[in-house]
């Protein structure tokens, strides 16, 4: 499986029509019993959180994609897994399956106002990000949180695993399962920090960053075990949605036995 080689400084993959995903995504969410809240509705674009309940919940779980519009696996991802609609039978779950739709039909990381929303999470001053920390403060804690990405620049897929109070990990089953669809970057170095096949657990301090993707924080208000997972978007985006799929069903699956 070899890298399309299309990406020459940005991305120049397939795009999405994402307002036809998002009418996907609602229809598989209405048809197998979630609740969908727009937490944000604009005239030209809502923000949606999706909640499953189980009946004798043991866990909770957090799903996020669509904060970059550059990265359509996970919105694509997110709507395969609605429709298999193989979830754990303990295991409470919220999803926000795009946070950037204005994002998408411009095919560029931003927002329609130019601004990356995956670094307004410590001062927001974008209404998506606003919108999204309001529906947030109104969840519980989570045992577990997965944001789904995509990266341009990487050789094969690779996983951030933030876990300051060393819980369980699940980023070796994460790469395990992956790899079976996917090619994992074995890079020693991965965006500037350091890398074992292809897990990042780097040493942070949110607080002394001044600019915080979402994961900071979720780890800082919502949940102490938090997995950005990186699906390599100069391959196949069939591949890459299996991957971030791939991803989600590892820790799903390991969460459920």
């Amino acid at each position: 499986m070899q890298r399309l080689g299309k990406n020459i400084g940005k991305y120049f993959g397939e795009g999405i029509d994402i307002k036809r995903v998002i009418a996907e995504l609602e229809t598989a969410a209405e048809d197998h019993g979630w609740k969908s809240e727009a937490f944000l509705k604009t005239d030209s674009f809502k923000l949606l959180g999706l909640t499953r309940k189980a009946a004798s919940p043991a866990s909770r779980v957090y799903i996020s994609t669509g904060i970059h519009g550059d990265e359509p696996a996970g919105p694509l991802a997110v709507l395969q897994l609605l429709q298999e609609n193989r979830w754990p039978m303990h295991a409470d779950i919220w999803l926000c399956p795009c946070l950037n739709p204005t994002g998408f039909p411009h095919n560029r990381r931003e927002n329609a106002q130019g601004i990356d929303l995956n670094r307004e999470y410590h001062q927001p001053k974008a209404e998506e990000v606003r919108a999204h920390i309001a529906w947030l403060e109104k969840q519980p804690g989570f045992d577990v949180s997965l944001c789904l990405h995509e990266d341009w620049e990487a050789h094969g897929f690779y996983v951030y695993e933030l876990n300051p109070e060393g819980k369980r990990s699940f980023a070796t089953d994460i790469v395990s399962r992956v790899e079976e669809v996917c090619p994992i970057d074995m890079s020693l170095l991965i965006e500037g920090r350091e890398a074992s096949n292809g897990i990042i657990r780097p040493s942070l301090a949110p607080r002394s960053r001044p600019e915080w993707p979402e994961a900071f924080y979720l780890l800082t208000h919502k949940t102490q075990l938090s997995y950005t997972m990186e699906a390599p978007s100069d391959f196949q985006l069939i591949t890459r949605v299996a991957a971030l799929v791939a991803g989600v069903r590892a820790v799903l699956d390991s969460m459920d036995r």
